[in-house]
């Protein structure tokens, strides 16, 4: 099977064969989301430029508190993951980014690369949350709690917020 040569056609053929919805805000600019279980969406764009093809997924807004320790676990996972890392812009929101070779926009690069993204905007979410929003989560599960209403989006965190009542 021949692989287009002209990274925006790959680009577009991928994610069409992967039946992701994609936006082309501009040429070689796609935005669309990839779905997940923990985090239910994670917003990617992916950049085509002259000399490489840039990734940017957005994870989570600025923690409210212990940023310190937010962002070093950051880093700290940085070490182990593959094709994306995480980084921050300049209001504190935490991202995966990357930026790849030409030479990488080809289906298989494609799918791994997503998949990280995936795979790391998932697994990290509810970790982030617990790090960062730990007041603001206590907060909503007692208001929820005392007003009789639902807690499934908290059950994730239904063992540490019962266990300092």
């Amino acid at each position: 099977m021949s692989h287009p040569t002209d990274p925006i056609e790959a680009v577009r053929d991928h994610l069409t064969a992967n039946d992701i919805e994609f936006e082309e805000t501009a040429e070689g600019t796609f935005s669309f989301s990839l779905p997940g279980e923990r985090k239910l969406q994670t917003p990617v764009r992916l950049d085509v430029g002259p000399h490489a093809l840039g990734v940017h997924a957005f994870v989570c807004r600025r923690p409210d508190e212990e940023f310190e320790r937010v962002y070093r676990w950051l880093l700290e996972r940085n070490m182990k993951m593959y094709g994306v890392s995480f980084g921050i812009d300049r209001h504190g929101d935490i991202y995966l980014d990357a930026r790849l070779p030409m030479s990488s926009v080809t289906p298989d690069d494609l799918d791994r690369l997503l998949g990280s993204v995936l795979t790391y905007a998932d697994e990290s979410f509810n970790t982030i949350l617990e790090l960062g929003f730990e007041t603001s989560i206590r907060k909503e599960w007692a208001w929820r709690i005392d007003r009789g209403e639902s807690t499934a989006n908290l059950e994730a965190f239904r063992g540490w917020l019962e266990s300092s009542d």
